[in-house]
C-alpha cells in the first residue's frame, strides 16, 4: 500500500491535569481549554481531564509528530498556569470526592444516571481510528480483531495507582472502565444493521442515552467511517502510542483481506476475551498474558513477538514493519508505564515522585538516573530476623541495605497476611503450571520449593561475575580438549595424570568427540559469598546442568503473584534466554554442515517423564521451539540421526543432552534395539551434535576442582578472576594428614558425589559421625576432598508467616557457541538462587532446599 491506499489513522489522547506544586489532579480544565484551539482540544467528564485529537495521518511518522506537537501545545499553556498535563491511565494523586464535571446537559445526564461511577471517572484513555470503507466492514473487522485486543491492553498498560495506594493491577483503569454496563469485549456481530439494531435496544432499555456511550473495546465509530480502539490506557512515551497504533492498523488491514478471501472468522468464547483482558490488565508486561489458542499462559514477549511477526505481510505493506519491530523490541525491554512507575515510586516511596516521572515522560524527558534511594530502617516483617552470616539484604544492625530498600517498603505493604496470600497464590499456579521435581526414582513429583523474595544481584557485582564466569568456562574447555588429546597439561605437571585417570567422570567416550567440537555447550558453574565483596566459586558443572527452566518459571510465577514488586533501575529480562540456547546448540553443528539437510533441527534428549527434572526439559523444549524427545523417538542410520513418528522421519543436526551418560549407554531406540553406541558413533562422525559432549565429567570433578586455577593460568596466561574454596586432595599424604586433624573444621565431599550426596560438615557433625567419616577417608582418601568451611551468605526467605534467614547460593548458566573458527562465550542472566531448608548449609534440592528468583539490576 502507499500514497492514497493507506488507510489513516487518527489517535484521541486523553490527559490529567495536575497541580505542579501538590502534584494532585485539579479541576482546572478550563483555564486550559480557554487558551487552546476547540478543533484539536476538548473537554472530557471529568474537569481534570482533558481530551487532544490528532488529524487523520497517513503514516506513523507523521502520527508520532502530531501527537508530540498536541503535547507540546497543552504544556506550553498549562505551565504558566502552575499546571501539568499527565498521560497516563490513572494519575496516582486524585480527590475523587467531589462532582466536578465538565459543563453540559450531556454530562449532567450521565452524571445522574451513573452516580459515582461518574465521579470516580478519574481515567485516561488513548483511542485509535482507522478508515474502514464502510459500516458492514467495520462491524466485520471488529468481530476479527478482537482477540488480539488484550496484547495492545497490555502494552499501554500505565495505571498501577488508584487513590494514592498501588492496585496490584498494570492497568486498573480497566477495572474502573469495565463497571460501564456497555463496556468490554464485543458482541459477535455480522453487520451493520445488526450493531444499528443492539444500540437502538440498548438506549430504548434506558441503559444507555446515545450511540456514543456503546464503551466496547473495539467498536465501529459513532461518528466517523472507521474502527475505534478504546481498550488502552494513555501512555506516558509516545513511541507506545505509536506501537499500538501501529499495531491496530495493521490489524485492521488483515482483518479487511481476511473478509475479501471470505476467510471465516476467529472464534472465541465471550468469557475467555473477558478473562484474557482481566489478564492483561493485571499483568502488562511484567507477567503472562492469555494465548486464547490452548488457552494458555504465556510470557508477553512471546505473544508479543507472535503477533508482531504474524502481522509482518500488512507492516510491510503499510511501510511500518522495521518502525513498529523497533518500538516492540524497545517498549519489551524498558517494561509497561506500570513498571515504570513503581520503579519511580520505589526510590524513596513517595507518590509525588511518580507523578513527577509522569510529567517527564509524557513530554519525552528523562529524569536523572542517580536519584536518590531510601530505606526504611526495620521493617515489620523483619521483626526477630536475626542472621548469624553476611546477610545479603540486612545488615547486622537489622536495617535494610540500600539497593534493597524498594523491596521491602513493597513486602511490608503486602505483611505477613498479604504474603501468605501470595505463597498460597503461587502454589495454585505451580500445581496448575506442573512445576515439579522428584527427589528419587521410588517417589512421587513434589511442588519445587519456591520463595517469594528475589534476590538482588546488583549491576556492578554481575559486571564483576561475567568476566570471571567465562574465563572459567574458557579454560575448563580447553582443559577437556587437551586431556582427551595430547594432555600437554599433565605432560607439564601441572595436572597429576592420576587426578584424570582415576577420576569418576573420566570416560574413553570423551576421545570421540570429534576435534574442534564444542564440548561445553552449556556450563553450569555454583557459587557462593561470604561477605559483600567476595564470590566464591563452589562447584563446576558441564555434565547435564539443570536450574536455566526453574529459573525462567520463577520469575514468571512470582511475577504473576507480586507483580507489584518492580525495582527502581529494573531488572535484566530473560525471556530471549531461551532463542540463545537454541542458537548455540545450532551453532555447535558447525559451518561445514550449515546447509544439509535437518541443519536447523534441534531436540532436547530426555530420560523422559521418569526425570527428577522432566518438568524443565519438557519448559525449555518449547520455549527453545525444538522436539522433547527421548531415546526411544530416534533412530540412527549411516547418514544422520532422525525422529521418527506417525509423521515420518525428519533429520536433526543437534541433540542437547540431558541424560545421564551411562542412561544413553543403555537405552534403546524406536527399533526397540541398544542406541547408546550408535548416536556416540554418529556423533564422532560428525552427523550429529552431542552437547554436552560425553566425558565432560572429568572437568567438575571435587578433585578436578582444586587444579582449575592453574588451568587458567596454563591455558589462557591470564590473571584468575573468581576464587574457588581452599580445597585439599586426600591422594596427597601430607594434605591427608591435616585433614584427618582437622575433620571438625572441613567439608568433606565425595569426589564422586552428585546433588549434595554424601557431603559432612564437620563443625555439624556429632563425634561417632567424626569418627566414621575418619575410617572411610583413611580406607580409601582417592575418594575424598575436603574444603574449608565457608559460612554461606543468608537471604531472607518467607516461611511459616515470617521472613527467616537462609542460607542460599547462586547458579549461572555460561553458553559457548561457535562461529567461524572462534569460540563465543556468554554468561545468561537466567541464574537460579537455591535455598537451604532451615538451619542447614546444603542447597540441593534432593536435600530439602528450594529456590527463588534471581534479579540482575540494569
Amino acid at each position: 500500500m502507499s500514497g492514497p491506499e493507506l488507510p489513516l489513522i487518527g489517535v484521541e489522547e486523553e490527559f490529567h491535569v495536575v497541580d505542579l506544586e501538590t502534584r494532585h489532579s485539579t479541576p482546572e480544565v478550563d483555564a486550559l481549554l480557554a487558551e487552546l484551539d476547540g478543533a484539536e482540544f476538548a473537554p472530557e467528564l471529568q474537569r481534570s481531564l482533558v481530551e487532544t485529537n490528532t488529524p487523520p495521518c497517513a503514516t506513523l511518522d507523521d502520527l508520532r509528530r502530531h501527537l508530540r506537537r498536541l503535547r507540546a501545545r497543552l504544556h506550553d499553556v498549562a505551565e504558566p498556569l502552575g499546571l501539568g498535563v499527565v498521560a497516563a491511565g490513572t494519575v496516582p494523586l486524585a480527590d475523587l470526592s467531589g462532582d466536578a464535571i465538565s459543563a453540559g446537559a450531556r454530562y449532567e445526564r450521565m452524571q445522574h444516571e451513573y452516580q459515582l461511577l461518574v465521579r470516580e471517572q478519574h481515567i485516561c484513555g488513548a483511542q485509535v481510528h482507522v478508515d474502514v470503507p464502510d459500516r458492514d466492514i467495520a462491524v466485520d473487522v471488529v468481530r476479527r480483531c478482537a482477540p488480539y485486543v488484550p496484547t495492545l491492553l497490555a502494552l499501554s498498560a500505565s495505571s498501577p495507582y488508584w487513590r494514592g495506594r498501588d492496585s496490584g493491577y498494570a492497568s486498573y483503569r480497566s477495572m474502573i472502565w469495565q463497571r460501564w454496563p456497555t463496556a468490554g469485549p464485543p458482541g459477535s456481530l455480522r453487520s451493520a444493521a445488526d450493531y444499528d439494531a443492539m444500540v437502538t435496544e440498548l438506549i430504548a432499555s434506558g441503559t444507555i442515552s446515545d450511540p456514543g456511550m456503546v464503551y466496547f473495546d473495539i467498536r465501529p465509530s459513532a461518528h466517523l467511517p472507521t474502527v475505534e480502539l478504546r481498550v488502552c490506557d494513555a501512555c506516558p512515551e509516545v513511541d507506545d502510542v505509536v506501537l499500538v497504533a501501529g499495531l491496530f492498523r495493521a490489524l485492521v488491514a488483515r482483518a479487511r483481506e481476511d473478509i475479501d478471501a471470505e476467510r471465516p472468522p476467529p472464534q472465541h468464547r465471550h468469557e475467555l476475551l473477558r478473562a484474557a483482558n482481566w489478564r492483561a490488565a493485571r499483568s502488562g508486561l511484567e507477567g503472562d498474558l492469555v494465548d486464547l489458542v490452548g488457552p494458555a499462559l504465556i510470557p508477553p514477549p512471546l505473544v508479543i513477538g507472535q503477533l508482531v511477526e504474524g502481522l509482518r505481510p500488512q507492516l510491510e505493506a503499510l511501510g511500518d514493519w522495521e518502525q513498529v519491530l523497533a518500538l516492540s523490541e524497545a517498549t519489551l525491554a524498558r517494561g509497561s508505564g506500570a513498571a515504570r512507575q513503581r520503579r519511580a515510586f520505589g526510590r524513596r516511596g513517595e507518590l509525588v515522585d511518580v507523578v513527577d516521572a509522569l510529567l517527564a515522560h509524557t513530554q519525552g524527558r528523562t529524569l536523572p538516573r542517580d536519584l536518590p534511594v531510601t530505606v526504611p530502617i526495620a521493617p515489620e516483617l523483619l521483626s526477630g530476623y536475626q542472621p548469624t552470616a553476611f546477610d545479603e539484604a540486612v545488615s547486622a544492625h537489622g536495617t535494610v541495605l540500600p539497593h534493597y530498600g524498594w523491596l521491602f517498603r513493597a513486602l511490608d505493604g503486602l505483611g505477613a497476611r498479604g504474603m501468605a496470600a501470595a505463597e498460597s497464590a503461587l502454589r495454585t499456579e505451580q500445581h496448575a503450571r506442573g512445576v515439579t521435581f522428584r527427589v528419587a526414582d521410588d517417589e512421587p513429583d513434589r511442588l519445587f520449593p519456591l520463595d517469594l523474595v528475589p534476590r538482588i544481584v546488583t549491576a556492578e557485582d554481575w559486571a564483576a561475575l561475567e568476566p570471571g564466569l567465562a574465563q572459567r568456562v574458557r579454560a575448563l574447555e580447553a582443559f577437556l580438549r587437551d586431556v582427551y588429546g595430547e594432555r600437554r597439561i599433565i605432560n607439564d605437571g601441572v595436572v597429576p595424570a592420576t587426578v584424570v585417570d582415576n577420576s569418576p567422570g573420566w570416560s574413553r567416550l570423551g576421545r570421540l568427540v570429534p576435534t574442534g567440537a564444542l564440548r561445553v555447550a552449556v556450563g553450569g558453574i555454583d557459587l557462593v559469598r561470604d561477605r559483600a565483596d567476595r564470590w566464591l566459586v563452589l562447584e563446576d558443572n558441564l555434565r547435564v546442568p539443570s536450574g536455566i527452566g526453574y529459573s525462567i518459571m520463577s520469575r514468571r510465577l512470582v511475577r504473576s503473584v507480586m507483580p507489584d514488586l518492580e525495582p527502581p533501575a529494573g531488572v535484566v529480562p530473560l525471556e530471549g534466554v531461551p532463542a540463545r540456547m537454541r542458537a548455540a546448540l545450532l551453532s555447535g553443528v558447525g559451518d561445514e554442515r550449515a546447509d544439509a539437510a535437518g541443519a536447523d533441527e534441534a531436540a532436547l534428549l530426555s530420560a523422559g517423564p521418569p526425570d527428577a527434572a522432566f518438568f524443565e526439559h519438557r519448559l525449555l523444549a518449547e520455549q527453545m521451539g525444538v522436539a522433547l524427545v527421548t531415546p526411544r523417538d530416534l533412530q540412527v542410520t549411516d547418514d544422520g540421526v532422525y525422529l521418527v513418528g506417525d509423521g515420518g522421519r525428519r533429520r536433526l543436526s543437534a541433540l542437547y543432552r540431558r541424560l545421564d551418560e551411562q542412561a544413553l549407554l543403555e537405552a534403546k531406540g524406536a527399533d526397540l534395539q541398544p542406541i547408546g553406541r550408535a548416536l556416540v558413533n554418529a556423533a564422532a562422525r560428525g552427523r550429529v551434535a552431542l552437547l554436552n559432549a560425553l566425558g565432560n565429567g572429568v572437568a567438575d570433578d571435587k578433585l578436578v576442582y582444586a587444579y582449575v586455577p592453574d588451568m587458567i593460568t596454563y591455558y589462557l596466561d591470564e590473571p584468575v578472576l573468581l576464587s574457588g574454596v581452599p580445597t585439599y586432595p586426600c591422594t596427597d599424604p601430607d594434605r591427608l594428614t591435616e585433614v584427618l586433624d582437622r575433620l571438625d573444621e572441613l567439608v568433606l565431599k565425595p569426589v564422586d558425589g552428585y546433588g549434595g550426596q554424601g557431603i559432612v560438615i564437620g563443625p555439624h557433625a556429632g563425634r561417632r559421625e567424626l569418627a566414621e567419616l575418619a575410617d572411610a577417608v583413611r580406607a580409601e582418601p582417592a575418594r575424598w576432598v575436603a574444603q574449608d568451611m565457608v559460612m554461606l551468605s543468608t537471604h531472607p526467605t518467607f516461611a511459616e508467616s515470617k521472613l527467616e534467614p537462609r542460607a542460599v547460593d547462586l547458579r549461572a548458566f555460561v553458553l559457548q557457541s561457535r562461529h567461524g573458527g572462534s569460540t563465543q562465550v556468554e554468561v545468561m542472566p537466567a541464574a537460579l538462587s537455591r535455598v537451604a531448608p532451615s538451619g542447614s548449609m546444603v542447597v540441593n534440592s534432593s536435600r530439602g532446599g528450594g529456590a527463588k528468583d534471581t534479579w540482575i539490576l540494569k
